[in-house]
């Protein structure tokens, strides 16, 4: 029995922190409000210290290997750099033996692992209350929702609809072109390509924001009352997410009964993202990481992204029970891409807040690459990291709000240190406008409409944006009037005919007052945190669907 329970503690989960005892009778409760760090005893913690060492030179090993390699070879120290790898690994073997008889010794991980184990074998809602009272590692953690509870997975695709790119058709020495294309863009995209679009999945920055990262849960959890959830793809990947019920305990009904879905930027976690803005404001909250992100498994593509966001809303309709009238899809950066995927597949859903994000990744992944790779940047982008966002956002026909940010220096094209106008003009998420403006209203956004929208896209900050809006003496009342009545007598989708028969004056008041309508102007950088000030659903200043 001794020598079952040594080796479940050899193989078990690294336990990281309390967050509430299991058990009601514990007699500490101000301790069990609070949470506290586990504590191993000195075996386990000296044997976690060399294997956390461990675990960081072979992060620099594997990303240093082609050089690392070369530099073998070229030496001739292949065959005895295997002698040493072979004894080192010996060496680690032993040690992990040492820390699975340190925690033999530790009454708290015998506990914790007593729970664990019965969680596995009977998930039952209390054994899961008692299992969320722990943080540990999440490969451990037994999954809650898999697609295949609303879906047979017999009959259903292995995985979500995306719009694909249609690529021109090759022949003779083109051809050739095209295929080499595909083989080095395969390379680039699989090698540094989706690491540098996704930095946030790369193992060794996670390990050096692990303390931050759970800091941030252990707040979501004990502060929030979060529940943590792991959900099954239709891929076969492990979404790792935290929800937030605001629905008993808000006076503001309508807030908690509202779900908001964040989508992460390319470096975030739910643990430290924008998920607090609407917290703060008092709404449901559900928060999710990419895939290879924290506690999620997988890789971070298009098709993983995808696939990932339809199990997180089959998971809050289904499981959580939010209509998806009452889910709003609150995204930021490169967020955007799921966001909009999730508006595109699921048109009911109630509104989309998209914050400092663009409307199409080639121009972003051109400035960030030398120019001689313009042909091949463009077939990876498109081929494999096509991540559309204004071509999915068209087809979704609910309320959109966009943020800007005038600082933004991710987004711009043509980024100034003193953040000028060419700066403004430059970012990615004026064409975002502008491309939602010109579908849903072709007949208003004429150029000379367009022209006067761009000039008060190009303002740095609200106060200057009033100023512009008030210079051209916009009449909000008769603009209302005019997009009501067209939506009582029509009751049409996007686009729109209205103002077909409008002068020029008449039709750039229209757009500039749909734009302020659709657009938030922030005077920040990139990654500042949204104020829950300005987390505004659409719902909450749209009385109709334009």
């Amino acid at each position: 029995m001794a020598a079952r329970m040594w080796l479940r503690c050899v193989f078990g989960p690294h336990l990281h922190r309390i967050h509430h005892h299991p058990f009601p009778y514990w007699p500490y409760d101000r301790v069990v409000r609070t949470g506290w760090n586990y504590q191993p005893g000195s075996l386990e913690k000296h044997a976690d210290k060399i294997l956390g060492c461990a675990s960081a030179a072979w992060y620099l090993c594997y990303y240093s290997s082609p050089l690392l390699l070369c530099f073998l070879y070229g030496k001739g120290y292949i065959c005895s750099a295997s002698q040493y790898v072979a004894t080192t690994l010996l060496c680690l073997l032993g040690v992990v033996c040492l820390r699975g008889l340190g925690r033999l010794k530790n009454a708290e991980y015998i506990e914790f692992l007593c729970i664990l184990d019965e969680a596995m074998k009977n998930q039952s809602p209390d054994n899961k209350k008692k299992l969320r009272c722990y943080n540990f590692d999440y490969s451990y953690w037994p999954v809650d929702f898999s697609w295949t509870e609303v879906s047979n997975p017999k009959s259903t695709k292995p995985s979500v609809s995306l719009l694909k790119h249609q690529p021109q058709a090759d022949t003779g020495l083109h051809s050739l072109r095209t295929f080499a294309y595909h083989v080095v863009s395969y390379l680039m995209v699989h090698t540094f390509g989706r690491r540098m679009l996704y930095p946030g999945s790369v193992g060794l920055l996670q390990k050096a924001m692990r303390p931050m990262l759970e800091e941030g849960q252990a707040k979501l959890v004990e502060k929030f009352g979060g529940q943590r959830n792991k959900l099954l793809a239709c891929d076969g990947n492990q979404i790792d997410t935290m929800f937030v019920d605001r629905r008993d305990k808000q006076k503001d009904r309508v807030k908690a009964q509202t779900l908001v879905i964040c989508c992460e930027g390319n470096a975030g976690f739910y643990e430290v993202g924008c998920m607090y803005t609407p917290l703060e404001d008092g709404y449901s909250v559900l928060g999710w990481n990419h895939p290879g992100f924290g506690g999620s498994t997988g890789v971070p593509l298009p098709q993983n992204e995808a696939n990932a966001m339809d199990a997180v809303i089959q998971f809050a309709v289904h499981k959580l029970r939010f209509p998806l009238c009452n889910i709003v899809i609150y995204a930021w950066s490169i967020g955007g891409f799921t966001a909009s995927w999730a508006a595109m597949s699921y048109p009911e859903i109630q509104s989309v807040v998209l914050d400092a994000t663009f409307d199409d990744l080639l121009p972003l992944a051109l400035k960030a690459m030398p120019g001689s790779w313009c042909p091949l940047v463009q077939y990876a982008v498109r081929q494999y990291l096509n991540l559309n966002v204004s071509e999915q956002l068209l087809k979704y026909q609910g309320p959109v709000l966009l943020v800007r940010r005038s600082r933004d220096e991710i987004m711009a094209t043509r980024p100034m240190p003193n953040f000028n106008c060419e700066h403004i003009v430059s970012n990615r998420g004026n064409d975002l406008v502008l491309n939602l403006l010109t579908f849903r209203y072709p007949k208003i956004m004429t150029y000379e409409a367009v022209t006067v929208v761009k000039d008060w896209l190009t303002c740095g900050s609200p106060e200057l944006a009033a100023t512009v809006y008030n210079g051209y003496k916009v009449d909000d009342n008769w603009c209302d009037t005019v997009l009501e009545s067209y939506h009582a007598l029509k009751e049409v989708e996007f686009p729109w005919n209205v103002g077909e028969d409008l002068t020029t004056k008449e039709k750039q008041h229209l757009a500039l007052f749909l734009a302020r309508k659709h657009v938030r102007i922030l005077d920040t950088t990139h990654c500042t945190p949204l104020p829950a000030s300005e987390f505004q659903p659409p719902r909450d200043f749209f009385r109709k669907t334009y």
